[in-house]
């Protein structure tokens, strides 16, 4: 191979290595774990696939970036101990319904059809153990309203 061919293969090699990097770090960027959480409303029970955001840097990312959200999936923040949460749908394209949750469970509010890109802040109202992303209008097309019981195992109430 003359030089100039092998100059060329190491770049195009050194180029696929940063894109296999950078679909790493994107990947990543998603909640590793994928758990059940349930909602009790005067509907009946509502089951969700939600993925859980622990760490600093998931909290941070959210559903940043994402394209869709499926009907019955979500994200859950863990917030404890509970606290004052504030929110923003900054780099988040899909709008979302935002379920803040207190340490016993019971949903205090309900911020709904968020605005997809928004840096407005949507805040708690009141000290929270956790917040549910549902992609939006699912707390009105199933009845979620504040005072109903959320069951996972970030809650005390379960």
């Amino acid at each position: 191979m003359t030089g100039f061919g092998l100059r060329w293969t190491r770049a195009w090699s050194a180029l696929a290595a940063v894109l296999m990097l950078c679909a790493f770090a994107a990947g990543e960027a998603r909640a590793a774990k994928m758990e059940t959480l349930e909602i009790a409303t005067q509907t009946g029970v509502h089951v969700f696939s939600v993925e859980i955001a622990t760490t600093e840097k998931e909290r941070e990312t959210g559903l940043m970036y994402r394209k869709e959200l499926p009907d019955g999936q979500g994200m859950l923040f863990d917030f404890r101990p509970e606290q004052q949460v504030s929110m923003w749908m900054k780099n988040t394209y899909v709008s979302l319904d935002m379920i803040f949750i207190r340490a016993d469970g019971r949903i205090l509010r309900i911020a709904e059809n968020t605005e997809p890109m928004s840096t407005r802040i949507i805040a708690s109202g009141g000290p929270v153990a956790g917040v549910l992303e549902v992609v939006a209008g699912t707390a009105k097309k199933l009845g979620i309203a504040p005072g109903d019981r959320v069951g996972h195992p970030l809650f005390k109430g379960r």
